[in-house]
C-alpha cells in the first residue's frame, strides 16, 4: 500500500523532519500541531483557549488538504504542559466535535517544542 504525504499551506510548516500528515489506504495520520500561526510561524499568545483554537484550526487545514474533516477523526492525543489548563482546553475542544467525538487521550508533558503549552495529533479514516 502506497503512502501519500499531505501538505497544507494553510497550516504551519513542520518544525522538524516530519510530514504534516501521511495517508495510507483510508487512514490519515496527522502529526501533532502546536499553536503556530501559519502566516508568521510564531506561537500565538492569549492563553490556552486561544492556543487550542489555533491548534484545532491548524489540524483542520491539514485534514482539509487530505479531503477530510473533524467528522472523520477517530482518535486524538492531546499533550498539555499544565493539567490545570484541562477544563479550558476541553471547553474549546468540545466545540469542534458537537456530536460523535473521537476517542481521546490527554497526557501531561514536561515541555513541548518551541515552548508551546498544547499539542494535538489526530488519526482519521477517510472512506
Amino acid at each position: 500500500m502506497a503512502k501519500t504525504i499531505v501538505r497544507s499551506e494553510a497550516a504551519p510548516a513542520p518544525v522538524g523532519p516530519y510530514s504534516q500528515a501521511v495517508k495510507v489506504g483510508g487512514w490519515l495520520y496527522a502529526s501533532g500541531q502546536i499553536p503556530l500561526d501559519p502566516q508568521t510561524g510564531q506561537l500565538v499568545q492569549g492563553g490556552i483557549e486561544h492556543e487550542t483554537r489555533r491548534v484545532m484550526d491548524n489540524l483542520s487545514a491539514v485534514l482539509a488538504a487530505a479531503g477530510a474533516s473533524f467528522q472523520q477523526v477517530v482518535k486524538v492525543t492531546v499533550y498539555l504542559t499544565d493539567m490545570q489548563d484541562f477544563p479550558a482546553f476541553n471547553a474549546v475542544f468540545a466545540g469542534y466535535f458537537p456530536s460523535d467525538p473521537p476517542a481521546r487521550a490527554t497526557v501531561a508533558v514536561a515541555a513541548l517544542p518551541r515552548g508551546a503549552h498544547i499539542e494535538i495529533d489526530a488519526v482519521a479514516f477517510i472512506d
